[in-house]
């Protein structure tokens, strides 16, 4: 495994179990917060990704930067993925850009529909 991934693995061990117990429990408060005040839209819109495709050079020598820009790259999705949500990226044209539609857990089927939309409109 790389090793800058393992070890972002391995500060885990440093929560202790209520702690842990804890942070899921306002996760659970924070999915269903997000829920109510975005349940009247078709879909939250938001870049894929926030930044621009890194140099793979300087990612593979400076730690920091990795730290830094790896991060950034998750992001958005991270959202997504904490909160249990559906989400479909679009491609826009640009090299490397996409728009990621976001929507309910088990929204799948709308955001295809959306997402076919929205490569119409960006053709």
């Amino acid at each position: 495994m790389f090793h800058e991934i393992r070890d972002r693995f391995r500060a885990g061990a440093t929560f202790a179990g209520p702690d842990y117990v804890a942070g899921w429990r306002r996760l659970r408060r924070l999915r269903q917060a997000y829920l109510r005040k975005t349940a009247e839209f078709d879909a939250v819109i938001l870049p894929t990704c926030p930044i621009l495709p890194p140099k793979i050079d300087r990612l593979a020598s400076d730690g920091d930067y990795y730290k830094e820009v790896n991060l950034k790259t998750l992001r958005n999705t991270r959202i997504g993925n904490l909160l249990g949500l559906a989400a479909l990226t679009v491609p826009t044209g640009v090299p490397a850009t996409g728009v990621m539609l976001q929507g309910p857990p088990s929204g799948e089927a709308r955001l295809l529909r959306l997402g076919a939309a929205v490569e119409a409109a960006l053709a």
